[in-house]
């Protein structure tokens, strides 16, 4: 009864722990790997410094611009961004991609991986987004019929 408890000494020392075991936890989590936001990798889209993102990876090629079969400038126009979608597009070698890996500096933040993607996911059915199935396969068609169309007259 006579007795005082302290409550913000139980608080302070029960939230010191807890802090404890998460930044514990987290450290486990390959502490060698160093996380970059897209603010930071942003800043270097120059000739002198340029960093891009190719499948959440962060790669420092500045070093590699001059040497790029494709020119400079193909990297220049995709550097401080994330540069997957046209990686894949140009079909790189499975020697262009051991080469990324020498230019490999760190990884996308969690926290921006999760903005990036969901921003590049493309809902198929919507007709304003520009990657519709039917962006390409009304041309298909048309195509296909105006040559059933001219070998038609051609050969009457």
């Amino acid at each position: 009864m006579g007795e005082e408890i302290d409550d913000n000494n139980i608080n302070t020392s029960i939230g010191s722990a807890i802090n404890a075991n998460v930044e514990g936890s987290s450290e486990t989590i390959e502490s060698d790997v160093k996380y970059y936001t897209l603010d930071e990798i942003r800043v270097h889209n120059m000739c002198k410094d340029a960093w891009l993102i190719v499948h959440d990876k962060v790669y420092d090629i500045t070093s590699f611009l001059e040497e790029h079969p494709g020119g400079e400038e193909v990297l220049l126009e995709q550097a401080g961004a994330d540069a997957t979608e046209s990686f894949e597009d140009v079909g790189h070698s499975t020697d262009a991609r051991e080469m990324l890996l020498q230019y490999y500096i760190g990884e996308l933040h969690m926290d921006d991986r999760t903005k990036n993607n969901t921003k590049q996911e493309v809902d198929m059915t919507d007709p304003e987004s520009g990657t519709s199935w039917t962006t390409w396969l009304i041309p298909a068609i048309a195509a296909a019929v105006v040559g059933i169309m001219y070998r038609y007259y051609v050969s009457s």
